[in-house]
């Protein structure tokens, strides 16, 4: 390693000026993890409020607006800022790792999308200062408009998500083409790690979905600040077009969130139950028909809009015919399980509650794909219960399994598995305690986004049921991030691959060195290192060559900034979009002619 090391074009700084300035793809990746887990404690907060103000009834916690805002930017919090970075900090530090490639095809943009992103999410959270948006996390219109919602909120919540569009959009290009052309020697496409199949195919999602999403926003800027009348039905537009343009965004959107805690359960299964994963083309496969599915489903989040029958009987039965490819991971998951010799650690108990937790989403969402039940169901908390499942229960419960099983390979540190298994029980509690009463809550008759209710109503012990559970899953997350700051606290001792794992990023040392590998490895068999374990087949050994890494850059920080000011332009001053407009031009002129040595 100090032969190859020796060679590196530069050598890793430290000290904040080096965070701020790198384009390794592997601090980038710490950088959305920080801040999107920051982000989860912050959306977490909001729940409590809201949990809190519907614990008795007749509650008065906290006011009506505000509750309006908090479950709007609750969701927006979640979604947005938290689960998709978390997914895209596992994307950052590990796809070249484990496709055997020394960085992303372009560190300089990767870097660049963390910064917008960080922009955007600056943008929509400092509506808090000024109005934040509270016509819930889909936004829909006349009430998103400038009649019902005369404040700032909304154009806040317009400008947010386009430029945290603009930076989804940014990475997925940069996944795709890493994946699709800087694969190590002898890795072909189908023994690609299940996780980076998921990167890959969540990148064309992002590809394909974004831009239904950005002509909506824009549209509503305009109708809400220049006089235009999309969706006016009175001038002749349509409020029902902004629905069929969001959702065919927000549908992709939430195979966009459960597919890396997919990839992570697919990895983490084999590794503790000591065997290949089973039907790994079928995960593979079923990975792929859900994203082209995931196109013709939109609308039954639209049964009550009076869109026909026969829309509705098309989006029923496709609705239906999304869950085959889902239970087929499902069953390949149980399968690899499966006679095997498996280990409870923290990072398993996670990927087996996920799929307990996601099995029980994914029922109540075929539910949906009956317009009879839909309708009846339509805006209660059965919905609010169903998506839970599958986001805590699913997307997040995946996270922190991939937390546990990758932070030795992040950090040279093992986390505490004491406090992770009491951690898992809190959450595996917490989450069915707060989550799984809402279906009853909603088939009796509570709708969502409700303020307060009345205690003739009977809802009052089930809120605080609910409630107590919400403070369990605040306290599990309470302890990871103690177990997290003690770890942290202690001098690394992990092994380069403490699991015996089979896949390439365990091949490098633990945390990986700035140019991931001394040698690209060369692949042989699905799971390489165990293949190579069992036929004897020994690393090569470094020698001396020259690796070139990009150097650091402020210009991706620079350019960020730029875009960011100018995009509140809109919504403040024409100012901030000229002073932006100068930053981000100054920002790519120097990024043009900055030197790659």
């Amino acid at each position: 390693m100090a032969t190859a090391a020796g060679t590196l074009a530069h050598h890793a700084e430290s000290g904040v000026w080096s965070w701020l300035t790198t384009v390794d793809h592997k601090r980038i990746g710490v950088l959305y993890g920080i801040t999107a887990f920051s982000f989860f404690i912050w959306g977490g907060v909001q729940a409590l409020l809201i949990r809190t103000q519907l614990a008795v009834p007749n509650g008065e916690v906290i006011p009506a607006t505000l509750y309006n805002q908090l479950f709007t930017m609750h969701a927006l919090t979640m979604i947005f800022l938290a689960v998709m970075p978390l997914g895209a900090s596992f994307s950052n530090f590990l796809t070249p790792l484990m496709i055997g490639a020394r960085d992303v095809a372009f560190p300089r943009l990767n870097a660049l999308s963390f910064w917008v992103f960080a922009g955007g999410a600056v943008i929509l959270t400092s509506s808090f200062f000024f109005e934040a948006p509270g016509a819930g996390w889909f936004n829909y219109v006349p009430l998103a408009g400038r009649t019902y919602s005369p404040g700032q909120g909304i154009d806040f919540y317009v400008i947010g998500l386009t430029v945290l569009g603009l930076s989804s959009l940014m990475a997925a290009l940069n996944f795709a083409v890493t994946i699709m052309n800087m694969r190590a020697p002898g890795m072909t496409m189908m023994r690609l790690p299940v996780f980076i199949w998921m990167v890959l195919i969540i990148s064309f999602l992002l590809i394909l979905a974004l831009p239904p999403l950005t002509v909506a926003l824009i549209e509503l800027l305009f109708d809400r600040n220049y006089g235009t009348n999309f969706f006016n039905p009175a001038e002749g537009g349509d409020p029902i077009l902004w629905q069929h343009l969001f959702w065919i965004f927000g549908h992709p959107e939430v195979y966009v969130l459960i597919l890396p805690a997919m990839g992570i359960v697919s990895e983490v299964l084999p590794v503790f139950s000591r065997k290949p994963l089973f039907g790994y083309s079928a995960i593979v496969f079923a990975g792929m028909a859900i994203a082209f599915l995931g196109w013709a489903v939109w609308s039954h989040h639209m049964f009550t809009t009076g869109m026909g029958a026969v829309p509705r009987t098309i989006f029923a039965a496709n609705t239906m015919l999304i869950a085959v490819p889902t239970g087929v991971k499902i069953f390949n998951w149980l399968g690899t399980m499966y006679g095997g010799s498996l280990r409870f650690n923290t990072a398993m108990s996670f990927s087996v509650a996920f799929i307990a937790l996601f099995t029980i989403g994914g029922i109540s969402g075929v539910m949906h794909a009956s317009p009879p039940v839909d309708t009846q169901q339509q805006d209660t908390y059965f919905i609010i219960a169903h998506l839970h499942y599958v986001l805590v229960g699913g997307a997040v419960t995946g996270i922190f399994s991939g937390i546990f099983y990758w932070f030795p390979k992040m950090t040279g540190r093992l986390l505490d598995e004491r406090l992770g298994m009491t951690q898992f029980w809190l959450w595996f509690i917490g989450v069915n305690m707060t989550f799984f009463p809402m279906h009853y809550l909603g088939l009796v008759g509570m709708p969502r986004r409700i303020y307060t209710y009345d205690n003739d109503l009977g809802w009052g012990f089930w809120n605080m049921f609910e409630t107590v559970g919400a403070f369990v899953i605040a306290a599990s997350v309470l302890l990871f991030v103690i177990n997290f700051f003690r770890t942290m606290q202690q001098e690394p001792t992990a092994s380069d691959n403490p699991w015996d794992a089979p896949t390439l990023e365990w091949a490098t040392s633990s945390p990986p060195p700035e140019h991931d590998f001394d040698v690209i490895p060369v692949v042989r068999a699905r799971d390489p290192l165990w293949y190579n374990r069992d036929h004897n087949i020994q690393a090569e050994q470094p020698t001396g060559e020259h690796i070139h890494l990009p150097p650091p850059s402020y210009y991706p920080l620079l350019l960020a900034v730029g875009v960011s000011v100018l995009a509140v332009g809109p919504i403040s001053h024409i100012a901030f979009t000229a002073l932006g407009a100068v930053i981000a031009v100054y920002g790519i002129w120097g990024w043009a002619l900055e030197p790659t040595e």
